[in-house]
């Protein structure tokens, strides 16, 4: 059995460094939604649709966005909220998978669907007056019949995702 006299610098500098590398690789995922955490109910045609979102709350948040994701899984997205209604323009600079943008006002009512916005564009695209805009894959929105008029709300806004 070693004596400290005998331990090596490098057998403490090893499970130091992974453990470094471990960290910085996870903080630096994004957070993914969970079925605890916060989700969108749509209610369209007759159906209710759930979306599991990450939320876009903050400044830095929004303005990162999607940016440089490769995939984004049916029946997950993003969500923007916004401190106020208004016209919100998004664009799809770095964005490198087709989107559909639904805008949504206070009332939780969709005022504009923008369909399979173009990847690494920057067209600014726009729905109509909004307090949230939920981002899902490009063609989600077609594929579930999601139009103007219909309803959202939002659940699981104080739970945390495990």
């Amino acid at each position: 059995m070693p004596t400290r006299s005998h331990i090596r610098a490098t057998d403490i500098a090893r499970p130091f460094a992974l453990a470094v590398l471990v960290a910085g690789t996870l903080s630096s995922l994004p957070a993914c939604a969970s079925p605890s955490g916060p989700r969108v109910i749509l209610e369209s045609g007759g159906k209710k649709l759930t979306v599991q979102v990450e939320l876009a709350d903050t400044d830095p948040k929004r303005e990162r966005g999607l940016m440089f994701r490769k995939e984004l899984p049916d029946g997950q997205g993003m969500l923007f909220l916004f401190d106020e209604e208004g016209e919100h323009s998004f664009w799809m600079k770095d964005t490198l998978i087709p989107l559909d943008m639904i805008f949504v006002d206070a009332s939780g009512r969709v005022t504009g669907v923008v369909a399979q916005a173009r990847p690494l564009t920057l067209q600014p695209r726009n729905g109509g007056p909004s307090r949230m805009v939920l981002e899902v894959p490009g063609g989600w929105a077609a594929a579930h019949g999601v139009r103007v008029g219909d309803r959202m709300r939002v659940e699981g806004l104080g739970e945390k995702p495990q």
